[in-house]
């Protein structure tokens, strides 16, 4: 195994998990976590912060009710119920 550090200042996970059978999901049609990741990668881009921060597509983050759900590392910062128009919000916070 080869130990090296984290390349990112900061990494968002985006759940893009999707269910079978009318189980809710972040990633399932209708939810936006997929939308919301892609919007997430295209505003890091374009700030220019692509290489300082790494957006991830994530499976299941669990609270799939309250989702689409994403969480920010390190932080600790737990987001829930969001949508394209909070990206702005989130990527000015990856900015600090």
């Amino acid at each position: 195994m080869d130990k090296k550090p984290v390349p990112f200042k900061k990494t968002v996970f985006v759940c893009v998990n999707v269910r079978e059978g009318g189980r809710v999901a972040c990633g399932n049609p209708g939810r936006g976590g997929v939308e919301l990741c892609e919007a997430l990668k295209h505003a890091v881009k374009e700030k220019g912060l692509k290489g300082k921060v790494r957006v991830a597509k994530s499976g299941c983050l669990d609270l799939c009710e309250q989702g689409p759900n994403a969480f920010v590392y390190p932080g600790g910062e737990w987001l829930s119920g969001v949508t394209a128009a909070d990206v702005p919000a989130i990527v000015k916070k990856l900015e600090e």
